[in-house]
């Protein structure tokens, strides 16, 4: 930099600071403009074919149009989603490993096991909360129960004679069943399968009775009529099946249990990193066919804030940790 003779040295010394910040942000404004320059794994601690594959095989799609690398969805299942979780906490933090996390994991798990391995809550970056569902009892058509009426009275006349299946131990299906059994006094027997479809898939075979399920994985088999649809587990009822009544609706008053699904990554991860995936999903969260596609399926698609996706993981634990004590589950 030649110097002009006039310069005072104050005015030097301004020049030379604003220089020195100037070349400070050329690597931060390399990677934002850069990212990404290789494909990124999405990881989905669920096996596919149950709601949190379906909605990461959303977004992967999705992202993999607009950002212009393939995003492939690498199912990683077990411990109701701690080991898919924990790989991604251990990844580096550069954008090209994400999670597909779920309300439960977050919220759920911390209470349901002694050792996790890690904290959901301060050992991974939020970026947006995608979708949310309601879950819905459904019971197989063989069963001469058409309300939750029928499920308590049969319930009551038989203690411990009735099941539910669910996707593992600590799963919001879990939890929705468990609350269930609280908030009206019955004795079910839980059932826990690795993952909402090999639970579905016996259901269907008549090996279990009833599953508090998530609405994308059973509408295929409710609108076939594999499975008949009792009752839908939010505070209102839900836009996909509005003939449907809730659970509160149906005498359990104030039952009230959903589960949302929100992308995060490794802790440490680039800020200008995390305003382009905040800014992809604004983007597919607006658009039509996509919010088209999620609602056809039961999904309520949301789209927020790294800071409101934060915030939204305290409200879970406040709500579902006295529902966890209370179930008395563990999975240790």
């Amino acid at each position: 930099m030649k110097i002009p003779f006039n310069w005072k040295p104050g005015q030097l010394k301004a020049r030379l600071a604003a220089l020195i910040y100037a070349m400070s942000l050329a690597p931060a404004l390399t990677v934002a403009q850069t990212y990404p320059v290789k494909p990124i794994r999405l990881v989905c601690p669920f096996p596919a074919g149950g709601a949190v594959d379906i909605s990461s095989r959303a977004i992967a799609q999705e992202f993999s149009k607009s950002m212009g690398t393939p995003v492939t969805v690498d199912n990683r299942p077990g411990a109701g989603g701690n080991i898919g979780s924990q790989e991604v906490v251990r990844a580096p933090a550069d954008g090209y490993t994400l999670l597909m996390t779920s309300s439960a994991i977050q919220a759920i798990n911390p209470y349901l096991y002694n050792k996790m391995g890690f904290d959901p809550s301060r050992d991974l970056q939020p970026i947006s909360v995608l979708v949310a569902l309601n879950n819905v009892l459904v019971v197989h058509p063989s069963l001469k129960i058409n309300s939750v009426a029928d499920v308590l009275a049969q319930a009551r006349a038989q203690p411990g004679a009735m099941n539910f299946a669910s996707s593992g131990s600590g799963t919001s299906i879990h939890m929705s069943g468990e609350m269930f059994k609280s908030m009206t006094g019955v004795n079910l027997v839980h059932i826990p399968y690795k993952g909402s479809s090999p639970a579905l898939t016996d259901l269907m075979g008549g090996q279990v009775m009833m599953m508090f399920d998530n609405i994308p994985s059973s509408m295929p088999h409710i609108k076939s009529g594999k499975l008949r649809a009792i009752a839908t587990t939010g505070a209102k009822r839900d836009p996909s099946l509005p003939d449907l009544p809730t659970i509160a609706e149906s005498g359990v008053s104030g039952y009230e249990a959903s589960v949302w699904f929100g992308l995060m990554a490794p802790l440490g991860l680039p800020k200008e990193i995390l305003s382009k995936l905040t800014a992809e999903v604004n983007k597919a969260t607006k658009s039509a066919d996509y919010v088209h596609r999620m609602n056809e399926q039961g999904f309520i698609v949301l789209g927020t804030s790294p800071e409101q996706m934060a915030q939204m993981n305290r409200d879970e634990l406040t709500r579902w940790g006295p529902i966890v004590k209370a179930s008395g589950a563990k999975a240790d």
